[in-house]
Formats: structure tokens, C-alpha cells, sequence
């Protein structure tokens, strides 16, 4: 079960990667000065992602704590 825990830390850090990937994206986009469509476009762009993101992580904290019950 050491291999579940080690396996669902890797996946929690991959979404945290892409949540962080999310955060970057739309910092930029509000940096560049765009009018508001064109900011709410870029934004609902990364929604989707932010959403996998989330809950890639939160499959990989599940399957930590189903490790660590089962060791």
C-alpha cells in the first residue's frame, strides 16, 4: 500500500501543478490590459482546466488517505 500513498502524492502534486499553471495564466491575461469580453473569454478558457486540475488533486489526496488507512 506504500505504492498507493507515494502513486496518489505524484497525482496531488500534478493537479497543484495545474492549478498553479491556472493562477499564472489569468495573472497574464489581466497583466496584458485586456477589455473586459476579451478577460472573461480568456478566463472561462481556463475554468475547465482549473476544474481538472482540482480535482486531480483531490483524487491524488483520496488515494493517499486510502493508503495510508489500508497500511
Amino acid at each position: 500500500m506504500e505504492n498507493l500513498i507515494w502513486i496518489g502524492a505524484v497525482v496531488t502534486l500534478i493537479g497543484l501543478a495545474g492549478l498553479i499553471w491556472c493562477i499564472l495564466k489569468v495573472q497574464r491575461a489581466r497583466k496584458q490590459g485586456l477589455d473586459d469580453e476579451a478577460l472573461k473569454a480568456e478566463i472561462q478558457k481556463v475554468v475547465a482546466l482549473n476544474l481538472g486540475a482540482l480535482l486531480l488533486s483531490a483524487i491524488g489526496l483520496m488515494m493517499v488517505v486510502v493508503g495510508i488507512l489500508l497500511s
